[in-house]
């Protein structure tokens, strides 16, 4: 049976490395055209794989990529580009939490400006957007990280309805996950809680199962822990 998927075109912001370049990979392994977008170039561009530089949440990085994409725009939006931070409201840094929430927030807001339009245009596409458990259970020190997926819950599924019944909205709410996001922070009380981790592939893995649905199908949501996650 034919891929329906092949030969379309996916841009993954944040796919330099982590969660995101194993998107990248899983979508060019699967015939489908991948633009990563991220600060750094990933360490190996494999065959179907291009890579531009942007920086999200900078308007201009987006108009620039945008530009860049004419006129072959992406069928498919995996918005996986975030930042971490991990301290208490009463001590923590607001300048810090500002720019976290430009990225986290802002940068998928701008991304759904600039690309979707083209989708409800051509009326298909898919946008699937990483989120994470934290969205829906605060632990200390994660509070801001926390508030910013909960934001980006509250976008995609405001973005679904706005844009149904063309445009397939997905959100994948990550459990821990084997990336550098949390590395070397023992210090983080939750992380007591948990057995285990998923890799990265593992989210990968439901991306490409959420885009592959067929028309009049669709995943809404995908929430993804490791077995022994309580949180």
């Amino acid at each position: 049976m034919a891929n329906p998927l092949h030969n379309r075109r996916a841009l993954v912001t944040g796919g330099s490395s982590g969660i995101g370049y194993a998107i990248a990979e899983k979508l060019a392994v699967n015939g489908i055209v991948v633009t990563v977008a991220d600060v750094a170039c990933p360490p190996l561009l494999a065959p179907n794989i291009q890579y531009r530089y942007c920086d999200v949440s900078k308007g201009e990085d987006i108009d620039n990529l945008y530009n860049s994409m004419l006129p072959e725009l992406p069928q498919i939006l995996i918005l996986c580009a975030g930042k971490g931070i991990h301290e208490r409201l009463t001590e923590g840094d607001p300048e810090k939490w500002a720019d976290l929430l430009n990225v986290n927030v802002m940068g998928i807001l701008r991304c759904i400006r600039a690309f979707v339009p083209y989708m409800q245009d051509q009326k298909q596409g898919n946008v699937v957007i990483i989120s994470s458990v934290a969205a829906q259970k605060v632990y200390d020190y994660g509070g801001v990280y926390a508030a910013s997926k909960a934001a980006v819950n509250s976008i995609a599924e405001t973005l679904r309805i706005e844009t149904m019944p063309h445009v397939a909205v997905t959100t994948i709410m990550a459990g821990m996950t084997n990336t550098n996001f949390l590395k070397d922070r023992p210090d983080i009380p939750h992380l007591k809680q948990t057995t285990g981790s998923l890799n990265a592939m593992d989210i990968a893995d439901d991306v490409f199962y959420a885009i592959s649905k067929p028309g009049g199908s669709v995943i809404n949501v995908i929430t993804a822990r490791p077995s022994g996650q309580v949180f």
